[in-house]
């Protein structure tokens, strides 16, 4: 397993993470654990600040957290801290950054179905955009209470952007491919419903039409379908602007920048996205003549997955002689349904014995676990499969890894778990979700408490009928 991060082997042979031993995190707070190497996030941060932030944008360039990915109120604190601005899909998102005290006037609002509710809330909340993603959604924008009446501060015109679809068909897998012409996402340009949206909101006298947006996938590793979806958003800018009159102010390419999960990953660096898309929108402009539009990236997972760690603790080990043997952790698809959902392939140790060299074997390149001048010994490579504790074959988190023979009561370190774990989270089979702590230079900070049994049952009631009719059967059998 490759390290990343502030990850290292300790002088004992533990796996430790933020200058905190795993191995002790795993005793004081419980497994399954989140473990959010601080640092990492922070220089994830920057990386992509740091490459939107150059002279390759005239016009500049903001940088949105994806909140859908990994949120808190301390992570809300630490993107505000950093720089960036939020992306959020959801009522309940938006009240966590509410919540956190981050600025509205950095906080996008995506979604496929905002509620009016939601779309109430974050305008008196004063956000800095509504990312509309169909014409229901400009219905209620247009409705009543949107005529600077509110608390909203300025002349309450509501400023929007459409999201389109590019027609680009990205190489990812097929449940987070997004902008392809056959998407539940998006107003589609070539049977003309993006250009009517533009009409419509250009015509609406409480709407401020501020630019267009597109996402075309998730989990990619080249540049082009970022280059693709800005050329033909500028040439569709183009078109509008040939038929309106008017231009966008920013390009909002999304995000989907791929990260490394396992070998075979193989993520570029920020800047490299940057230049490519920098390019393919100058490009436009000297074709066009369009100005240069400030342009909007939305990294989620490519700033929240490294930093992320999470810890189990092996229980039962069966082995079928000759073809397969499972190790069961105390997690599983309800703290990471990746793998259930798109065959997602994760990278592990044995974080109390990470000092163990497995033979080479699954360890990938750049720093690994295992190894010389750890201080470990060496162990015999075998294969596993590491199985979750919820009641479905398909609760399988990693399939045949390579690891020193497990015991129970081992300590599993499951890397690159920042993104879309806690958010994905759920209660099947009645399992509390798992805590979270931040880890920095040694210090640890519970962010998010374990769930209890009692969490489970709090917002349940009892029908009185139910209530009585067992209290009856208590005293006739008594």
């Amino acid at each position: 397993m490759e390290l990343h991060g502030t990850a290292t082997i300790s002088a004992n042979g533990h796996l430790a993470v933020g200058g905190v031993d795993t191995v002790t995190l795993a005793r004081e707070y419980g497994t399954p654990l989140w473990v959010i190497d601080e640092e990492q996030f922070r220089r994830n941060c920057r990386a992509f600040r740091q490459a939107f932030s150059s002279d390759l944008f005239p016009a500049g360039a903001v940088v949105l957290f994806a909140a859908k990915s990994l949120l808190a109120l301390a992570i809300c604190r630490i993107v505000e801290e950093e720089g960036l601005s939020l992306d959020v899909v959801s009522g309940g998102e938006l009240h966590t950054a509410l919540a956190a005290g981050f600025p509205m006037d950095r906080v996008y609002f995506h979604g496929n179905n905002k509620t009016q509710a939601e779309i109430d809330e974050a305008y008196q909340a004063g956000i800095a955009r509504f990312m509309v993603d169909n014409l229901h959604e400009l219905d209620l924008l247009e409705g009543p209470g949107r005529t600077g009446s509110g608390t909203r501060s300025g002349a309450g015109r509501v400023p929007v952007t459409l999201r389109v679809t590019p027609g680009i068909d990205a190489d990812t897998h097929d449940y987070v491919k997004t902008g392809q012409q056959d998407s539940k996402f998006g107003l589609d340009i070539a049977g003309g419903q993006a250009m009517g949206a533009v009409k419509r909101v250009l015509d609406a006298p409480h709407l401020d039409l501020k630019g267009l947006h597109c996402h075309v996938g998730s989990q990619l590793f080249t540049t082009e379908p970022y280059a693709g979806a800005a050329e033909v958003l500028m040439d569709f800018a183009a078109e509008v602007r040939r038929r309106t009159g008017w231009v966008p102010e920013e390009i909002d390419l999304g995000g989907g920048f791929g990260v490394r999960y396992s070998n075979g990953d193989a993520p570029l660096e920020p800047e490299a996205f940057a230049r490519a898309i920098s390019r393919a929108i100058g490009k436009k402009v000297s074709e066009t003549g369009l100005p240069f539009p400030r342009v909007i990236v939305e990294p989620g997972r490519a700033i929240s997955a490294t930093a992320g760690w999470t810890l189990y603790t092996v229980g039962s080990i069966k082995e079928i002689p000759g073809i397969r043997t499972y190790v069961a952790v105390d997690g599983g698809m309800t703290d990471n349904p990746r793998p259930a959902l798109y065959q997602a392939v994760y990278e592990a140790c044995l974080a109390n014995r990470a000092g163990e060299t497995v033979d080479g074997r699954g360890t990938g390149g750049g720093r690994t676990v295992g190894g010389s001048g750890t201080g470990g010994g060496h162990a015999a490579a075998e294969v596993f499969t590491i199985t979750g504790r919820c009641c479905e074959s398909g609760d399988i988190l990693i399939h045949d890894i390579a690891l020193p023979r497990p015991v129970p009561g081992d300590i599993l370190a499951v890397s690159c778990t920042g993104a879309y774990n806690s958010t994905m989270a759920s209660n099947y089979n009645r399992l509390p979700r798992p805590a979270m702590v931040l880890v920095n230079r040694g210090q640890v900070d519970v962010i998010v408490e374990r769930e209890t049994y009692d969490d489970l049952v709090a917002r349940e009631r009892l029908p009185v009928r139910l209530r009585r009719r067992a209290s009856a059967r208590r005293a006739s059998a008594g």
